[in-house]
């Protein structure tokens, strides 16, 4: 229980702006067990993003402005982490092909015109999406961008560096925990009200499409995850989420 305990301040501490207690012990079973309580430590994320599409559109407020609210609040509450993650995974895939080279360009955290242009596209998509959302389809939104961490961190999946997050957590969930979290979504997804039924399941799928995608890429590009890659897979996952669920 106590792993759990360190597992969930990980997440939360890491992931969102909530503050709670430092955990006691951060190893890689500590590590791999905040991967996947990733998406309930995100759930205050997607309450805000949730409440403020219902508030906009209680006050008739344009839908691009609410969209726009919407994707800001998530980006402050999860310190912008992930769109960093975007800007520098997109700027070291743009660099040289050279494998140290491109991590050095990740590790200075300066964005370069890729990594700006990358990140300006994506959130176009979300918030682009988001116009047509609902309360519970902007909140499903966010969650399913955060379940894809533990697959992102399954077994076999390699650290591109020997420091950092992403060493620390690559490799660190059993695959079996890693495709529960999946299944979990897309069944859950299939409940969101207002839709078809296999309309949520179909949001997670694409979302994981996407997601294994970039790591794909990222494999064989750089060797392996970084943070950095993690955080791309969640604004691309996201993105794709709330795409395939707008209406």
């Amino acid at each position: 229980m106590t792993r759990w305990i360190d597992a969930a301040r990980l997440a939360v501490g890491t992931l969102t702006t909530v503050p709670v207690p430092a955990p006691r012990v951060i190893d890689r079973p500590v590590a791999g067990r905040a991967m996947l309580l990733a998406p309930l430590a995100a759930v205050p994320l997607a309450a805000v993003a949730g409440a403020i599409v219902w508030a906009g559109s209680a006050v008739g407020l344009p839908s691009l402005a609410t969209a726009a609210l919407a994707i800001g609040a998530v980006a402050l509450g999860s310190r912008g982490l992930h769109l960093d993650g975007l800007a520098d995974t997109a700027d070291g895939l743009g660099a040289s092909y050279d494998r140290g080279k491109a991590l050095d360009v990740m590790r200075r955290g300066d964005s370069g015109p890729t990594g700006v242009a990358t990140l300006v596209l994506v959130l176009l998509v979300q918030v682009g999406a988001l116009t047509a959302a609902t309360p519970a389809t902007a909140a499903a939104g966010v969650l399913v961008g955060r379940c894809v961490l533990s697959t992102a961190c399954a077994r076999g999946v390699p650290s591109a560096r020997a420091d950092g997050l992403g060493a620390t957590v690559a490799g660190s969930v059993p695959r079996a925990a890693a495709l529960a979290v999946g299944l979990a979504a897309a069944g859950l997804a299939a409940l969101l009200p207002g839709l078809p039924w296999w309309r949520g399941p179909l949001a997670v799928v694409l979302s994981y499409a996407v997601a294994a995608a970039l790591l794909w890429r990222c494999t064989k590009r750089l060797g392996g995850v970084t943070g950095d890659v993690l955080g791309a897979a969640v604004e691309a996952a996201v993105a794709a989420a709330l795409v395939a669920l707008s209406t």
